[in-house]
């Protein structure tokens, strides 16, 4: 009778892995497919943005660029570890360590951006005859350096801070468990400084794009001011508020599922952080693509182009028809 109960638990708990083990294969197959389109069409959208010299002499494109970039890389990034936890595949500290500081640099270089096309924006409708002289290449340029070394600076200081961990004491570089940015956040003094940057951080990108946003509302019911162009200012800066907070909640998704790990089993918060990956790290990353290569009347024509192009529809007439309007 004994043999027989244990032999039954073996069963289940066999049936249970196997279970497991396909519930992971489909959703890393449901989650891949989606971030492997937007992969994609962010890829196409990149080469887009350097195909005419409108988008390399238009700061506002020039700064698009650069967010589309950080966020294309951040995807690729998220979904490279994304499939290694799938896997349980381990890595090593070093490996993990290059991976998590590339993911925490195009993170935050996304979010200082989505600052700095606000303050255009802002600047494009509030003051549109001072837009000219202000939002020059020069200036643009300067702005994405200054975003860019502040990110690296961060960067590096997270370095420092991780190379003060004692890692001779380990009996192994070998990780025990999923590589990711919360898993390189090795000491106190390391997670104090991850907090207050990033409160920082989002605390600054919050005041700057929420007041972008009113100003944009309070300039909209001046009779100077372009309604149009003041309506597609606010719902864009509207949009850049949801990308940030879900970029905010991406800061936060670990806290939130060490806490319902106490109460809930494991194969349900398997499926509860699937659901956190989709929705607030694949999808702000995809906002770009559809704020601006489906609203932008100047971006769209040619990005349909170029799809269809690389995906070789068959549709000639209507290829050559979006080409000739691109052009």
């Amino acid at each position: 009778m004994l043999y027989f109960n244990q032999s039954q638990n073996v069963n289940i708990t066999a049936e249970q892995r196997y279970q497991g083990l396909l519930e992971r294969l489909l959703l890393s197959t449901l989650i891949g497919m989606p971030c492997c389109l937007f992969l994609f069409i962010n890829g196409t959208m990149l080469f887009t943005l350097r195909s005419k010299s409108v988008f390399c002499e238009t700061s506002r494109y020039i700064l698009l660029y650069n967010l589309l970039f950080a966020d294309t890389v951040l995807l690729a990034l998220s979904q490279l570890l994304y499939i290694l936890a799938a896997c349980r595949i381990r890595l090593t500290y070093p490996v993990c360590g290059v991976l998590a500081m590339l993911t925490s640099l195009t993170n935050v270089i996304s979010t200082l951006t989505l600052v700095v096309m606000s303050l255009e924006r802002y600047v494009a409708v509030c003051y549109p005859l001072r837009h000219a002289p202000i939002i020059t290449i020069r200036n643009t340029g300067m702005a994405i350096c200054v975003v860019w070394t502040v990110s690296l600076l961060n960067i590096l200081i997270r370095v420092l801070l991780l190379l003060n961990f004692a890692f001779e004491d380990l009996q192994s570089l070998q990780m025990t468990d999923s590589c990711s940015d919360i898993a390189m956040i090795l000491s106190p003094m390391s997670d104090l400084y991850n907090k207050a940057y990033t409160c920082f951080v989002f605390i600054l990108a919050s005041v700057a794009i929420t007041s972008s946003y009113v100003g944009v509302i309070v300039a909209a019911r001046s009779a100077s001011t372009d309604k149009a162009s003041a309506q597609k200012a606010r719902n864009t800066l509207l949009l850049h508020l949801v990308q940030l907070g879900l970029s905010l909640l991406s800061t936060m998704h670990t806290s939130i599922v060490i806490s319902l790990a106490t109460t809930l089993q494991r194969l349900l918060i398997v499926r509860i952080k699937s659901i956190f990956y989709v929705f607030i790290f694949i999808l702000p990353r995809c906002l770009c693509s559809l704020i601006y290569g489906l609203r932008d009347q100047t971006i769209r024509p040619a990005l349909m182009y170029h799809l269809c192009g690389q995906l070789k529809l068959s549709c000639p007439s209507k290829g050559s028809g979006l080409k000739n309007n691109s052009e």
